[in-house]
């Protein structure tokens, strides 16, 4: 037993002086992960992230959003949604979902053949041009327009993607026959142009088809992303499964393959290869790809990278993310081997009044510093702040018809605070 305890003793003597010899962690961050003991937290840092914060990250920025010139806003008149921005021949390009209807949406209970149910119904796919990506010229006309009815888009078009290859164009595009929302069954089909003027046409099949019964996306396949990563042809989407009353449904986003812009194209065996997101965005980046992850899932608001275009890692969480980006991105379509330099600025959507999917969105410009070939120091900062009028405004500020409820349930949960050592005082004076 003596023994014992002089072990025990020994050992704890140790301890405490190996303790007391320890240097406080410094305040200039080591650049090699100590060797001795941290916390949890500490070899995160230098496990998962980078010991530089987000400033040493290629893959965080923050974005920086301005109005565009040439888009007015227009009653009933709706832009969203853009493709990834090509220049050709010292122009920019962008093609985008736009509704033009004598009425604004109304949801689905009371649309009509005229009456749009959401902001993305009764769609074409418009086109605009710019020589410096801030003022832009939007055609006359749709560059895409429905195909006639029975044909699958007869009701809509929408949430377009740009692919360049081979010197030919090809917009890929939700395609809605049954009223936009809801049960709707929704593919994607493309159409095709030999300049980015066009004239578009409709190929006559879909070429992304809705999965089986009872899979992750047997309903719709959303915002049809692609890119071309090691001399394949990679369009990513956003799947969705029948909806049934309330229940909660995960927003997640596959991959199919193909070596031809028509087709087959070939899902991936993993699919799903992100676990959230409410639109895509994808690009080749640093011999990967990297995905903006934003709104929806667990891993919503986060820079992510796959090494192979379908294993897909966290590489940094990001703050105010645009919605449905559409990100200028030189190569993109690149074939060969290409490390992917990144983005730097992007096209996006807004709804102006902070509603959802009956109100009328525009298109805005966002920079950022998700590239390798600038550094912007002002785009890696953390800690951003916001006025009040940001914190009160629809979607943050407490909703109306909620005041009184969050009343009557703070008058039944918020009890008296108190200590475990009170409540043992407490039960000593009951009387025995």
């Amino acid at each position: 037993m003596n023994a014992l305890i002089t072990i025990c003793i020994t050992l704890f003597a140790a301890a405490y002086l190996a303790s007391a010899e320890r240097k406080p962690f410094p305040a200039v961050m080591p650049l090699e992960k100590p060797d001795y003991p941290i916390s949890a937290a500490m070899a995160r840092l230098y496990d998962e992230w980078n010991p530089h914060e987000d400033r040493g990250n290629e893959l965080y920025s923050n974005f920086k959003y301005s109005r565009l010139n040439g888009f007015a806003q227009e009653e009933n008149v709706s832009r969203r949604d853009p493709t990834k921005v090509i220049k050709v021949d010292g122009i920019y390009h962008v093609w985008y979902t736009s509704r033009r209807t004598t009425h604004s949406p109304v949801g689905l209970k009371n649309a009509t053949d005229t009456i749009p149910a959401t902001d993305w119904d009764l769609s074409d796919i418009w086109h605009a041009s710019s020589t410096d990506g801030f003022t832009w010229v939007e055609d006359k006309e749709p560059a895409v327009t429905r195909p006639p009815k029975p044909e699958q888009g007869f009701r809509s078009i929408c949430t377009p993607g740009i692919l360049v290859w081979e010197g030919k164009y090809y917009l890929y595009f939700q395609a809605y026959s049954p009223m936009v929302g809801g049960q709707a069954y929704c593919p994607v089909r493309v159409a095709y142009a030999d300049s980015p003027d066009g004239p578009w046409t409709h190929h006559p099949d879909s070429v992304i088809l809705p999965g089986p019964k009872g899979s992750w996306n047997n309903i719709k396949i959303n915002d049809p992303c692609p890119v071309v990563f090691n001399d394949e042809i990679l369009i990513y989407y956003k799947g969705a499964p029948i909806e049934r009353g309330h229940e909660m449904v995960l927003r997640m986003q596959g991959v199919s393959k193909s070596k031809d812009p028509l087709g087959p194209f070939f899902p991936s065996p993993i699919n799903p290869v992100i676990n959230g997101g409410h639109e895509t965005c994808m690009f080749p980046f640093n011999g990967g790809v990297a995905a903006l992850v934003a709104l929806d899932g667990p891993e919503k608001n986060t820079m992510q990278w796959s090494p192979d275009g379908e294993n897909f890692t966290v590489a940094s969480m990001i703050q105010i993310p645009p919605v449905a980006p559409g990100p200028y991105c030189p190569d993109a379509f690149a074939r060969g081997k290409t490390d992917g330099r990144g983005i730097t600025w992007s096209l996006c959507h807004i709804n102006p009044d902070g509603g959802g999917s009956v109100s009328e969105s525009i298109l805005a410009r966002f920079d950022c510093d998700l590239s390798l070939d600038v550094d912007r120091q002002v785009f890696k900062r953390n800690n951003l702040r916001f006025n009040a009028q940001t914190y009160f405004q629809k979607g943050i500020g407490l909703p109306k018809g909620w005041l009184n409820r969050i009343l009557r349930e703070q008058a039944d949960i918020d009890k008296e605070t108190s200590t475990q050592k009170e409540k043992k005082r407490k039960k000593e004076k009951q009387p025995s």
